[in-house]
């Protein structure tokens, strides 16, 4: 049985920091203690350096398939284990959008083949798939999400669409995922500023565009919605201060019915960054204020909001160039999302405890995970090592993604992931990949 021993490490878990070794046979994390010798184990010494739980991201864009110039579940797998996510969800919006249940599971089929991070692919829904997408297998898939996807030719979103929701909602036992903006709103909004610049809007009138009215409109008429049926609501990329104030804080995680997210890039920049890198942080939802970034932070660390992700979704430099109707929405965030949450805890803003609770525990929390999320014993050995006084910068020559750009290009980081481990597996390494072995599909609990 393959064997690895983790010595002297700081281990963050469950709110605590503990000096310790971590024991892995095959798999799982067989025993965690002071003092743990096996001399038949590979022993990797962790010098004082800290270990966390992999991080689990719960909304990506890997864009495979059909849209693999862009990047790939290989590509943004290998950059997401570099920067010490070690599972992640996808969105269905590839080509073909993922509607069946039978394009769903070609895409487990793909990543069993290519992904190096363990994988789990959300189910798309749209006007005309609802019984298709009640039948989605809750212990075997992450959840149904409309997110990228157009509902109908108006091009809007399932928020936008109350009666079709109260269908849903009525109907299924499923994580139901949701991108929260009032399209007629951002429609005026953009005739408004078209009518004063053509096509040739400031880029920093998106926040203005796609503005907190949009946000909160749709979240309100969502939450309302949800409420009234009791489902199991999860809230993408929460952008707004009054969006936040919606929340429940009051609530333990294990119980609530409506959970929510933000995101690195709405954590980490203002509409104060669009006049220096433009359409490299042009979002759906946009990026706001001063004012909005510490108050989701704040709403992060008082658990009204309950997870942190990425949305990471990537683009060629060409379809982010042009005007702002040409430039595309989202970017890359797989490989520098942890980096930046360490920034921000060297900023004193967040604690290690906090950002591995958002980041991993929640997270499998929310989507009732197996075994994963936790450094415990019996659990799969996904965890990251890294150093916190190990300055470098993002460059092109470090850069993971296979659009070859980062909206953290040029910014120096402190902290440095060291190893990744994937299932037991040491995946990354100081900058050196192992890919014999590819990740999980991941499993959940039936009741959500």
């Amino acid at each position: 049985m393959n064997k690895k021993l983790i010595k002297n490490a700081k281990v963050v878990n469950e709110g605590k920091i503990k000096t310790c070794d971590v024991l892995i046979v095959g798999e799982r994390i067989e025993k965690i203690s002071n003092q743990i010798t096996d001399n038949q184990a590979e022993t990797f010494e962790a010098e004082g350096h800290f270990l966390l739980p992999g991080l689990i991201d719960d909304q990506v864009h890997f864009r495979d398939p059909g849209l693999t110039h862009k990047a790939t579940i290989y590509s943004e797998s290998k950059a997401a284990v570099a920067g010490g996510i070690t599972s992640f969800m996808d969105m269905p919006n590839t080509i073909p959008n993922t509607l069946t249940q039978e394009l769903l599971e070609e895409k487990y089929t793909l990543a069993a083949r290519s992904s190096l991070a363990n994988y789990s692919f959300f189910m798309g829904i749209n006007q005309d798939n609802l019984e298709e997408a009640l039948k989605t297998d809750n212990e075997n898939v992450c959840g149904i999400t409309d997110d990228g996807l157009y509902f109908s030719n108006d091009k809007g979103i399932l928020a936008n669409y109350p009666e079709y929701l109260e269908l849903l909602f009525a109907r299924t036992n499923n994580l139901v995922a949701l991108h929260s903006e009032d399209d007629s709103i951002i429609q005026n909004n953009t005739l408004k500023f078209r009518e004063i610049y053509g096509n040739n809007i400031p880029m920093d009138l998106h926040p203005k565009i796609r503005s907190e009215e949009a946000c909160l409109t749709a979240t309100e008429r969502v939450l309302e919605l949800a409420k009234k049926y009791n489902n199991r609501l999860h809230l993408f990329h929460i952008s707004t201060a009054a969006e936040a104030r919606l929340l429940d804080n009051k609530t333990p995680l294990r119980e609530k019915r409506i959970t929510a997210e933000a995101c690195v890039h709405h954590l980490w920049f203002t509409e104060n960054d669009y006049k220096l890198l433009g359409a490299n942080i042009k979002w759906n939802p946009s990026i706001k204020t001063q004012k909005d970034k510490e108050a989701l932070l704040k709403a992060l660390i008082d658990n009204n909001i309950d997870i942190i992700a990425t949305d990471h979704a990537p683009h060629t430099r060409e379809e982010k160039s042009g005007n702002y109707f040409k430039a595309m929405s989202g970017g890359p965030l797989v490989q520098h999302a942890l980096p930046a949450l360490l920034e921000l805890y060297h900023q004193e803003k967040i604690s290690l405890e906090k950002i591995v609770e958002k980041t991993s525990h929640n997270v499998a929390e929310i989507y009732k995970m197996i075994d994963r999320g936790y450094i415990r014993e019996g659990y799969f050995a996904d965890l990251v090592l890294i150093d916190l006084n190990n300055h470098w910068q993002v460059n092109s020559g470090n850069i993971l993604y296979k659009c070859g750009w980062s909206p953290f290009e040029a910014q120096t980081f402190k902290s440095k992931i060291l190893k990744t481990f994937v299932n037991g597996h040491l995946v990354y390494n100081a900058g050196f990949f192992e890919e014999s072995k590819k990740g999980s599909r991941l499993k959940f609990s039936k009741i959500r």
